[in-house]
């Protein structure tokens, strides 16, 4: 299957000398979710910004490798210029406007878009559609509603701006599993209704395997092990390292390193 999003052998590095990601490629096939597994520091979230290119305000630059979107190099775009395109970051820890109404943030995302009165009406209701619990509370300040709720609101404004791919990052993060499994059904619902596809970066390996079609394992910004997402759900080393499940003895520390050795010399 084609690649929508291509990123191909790519290094990051932050202040001229911190390298973070290490020759990463992956694939996002049109109309899939493709998740992007690891440990907090892995690169996961370097990467999403890669492909929006908003390293530059971290003082993070890509030194090697190039990103495509859609066919075209993108790494002289601006994010602007992406979100034109269809791509949409949902960025980790659910940025909103706190002192707007959760409306007023549904309607900044629409801002890329010359849209009548009427239209704007039917973005709203489109994205009120996949999240009901907003329409409730739409006229409520969003630094008054609660995590989930927040990270609801950040969905639904890049959904406002009619996106093709979302990247989404760490959506589950300090939410409970209640919500989380509400917020995944909901990128489920796009991803069937819409076909918007998604790569979304996310620590809860159990529950981005459940919903994602594909995956890849990032360790110390390498890609480590990739494949179909119901394969990795049961591979025995994801089990064990990612899902803190293990069908035997528990393993010694020495093996957990004896493990990570060889991964890398298999990277």
């Amino acid at each position: 299957m084609t690649a929508y999003l291509s990123i191909n052998n790519i290094e990051v590095i932050y202040d001229h000398v911190i390298l973070v990601l290490k020759g990463v490629s992956l694939e996002v096939p049109k109309g899939k979710i493709v998740a992007l597994l690891g440990a907090n520091g892995a690169g996961k979230s370097t990467t999403l910004k890669a492909v929006s290119n908003l390293l530059r305000t971290e003082r993070g630059e890509v030194t090697k490798g190039s990103i495509e979107f859609d066919g075209k190099r993108t790494d002289q775009l601006t994010t602007n210029d992406l979100v034109r395109m269809g791509v949409c970051q949902v960025m980790e820890g659910r940025h909103c406007f706190s002192h707007l109404t959760i409306e007023e943030n549904l309607l900044t995302g629409a801002y890329t878009r010359k849209l009548s009165r009427a239209e704007i009406k039917a973005e709203l209701e489109r994205v009120y559609h996949y999240f009901p619990r907003l329409k409730t509370r739409r006229t409520s300040q969003a630094g008054y509603t609660s995590g989930g709720e927040q990270q609801m609101t950040a969905v639904g404004r890049a959904l406002m701006a009619k996106p093709s791919m979302i990247l989404l990052d760490e959506p589950s993060m300090g939410l409970a599993p209640q919500i989380v499994a509400e917020i995944f059904e909901i990128v489920k619902g796009l991803n069937t209704q819409e076909g918007v596809s998604f790569l979304l970066a996310e620590q809860n390996t159990n529950v981005a395997l459940k919903y994602a079609d594909y995956g890849y394992i990032l360790e110390s910004g390498r890609v480590v092990m990739d494949g179909e997402a119901a394969s990795l759900a049961s591979n025995e080393d994801v089990k064990e390292f990612y899902l803190g499940i293990s069908s035997g003895e528990r393993t010694s520390f020495r093996d957990v390193k004896s493990y990570r050795r060889r991964k890398r010399w298999l990277a």
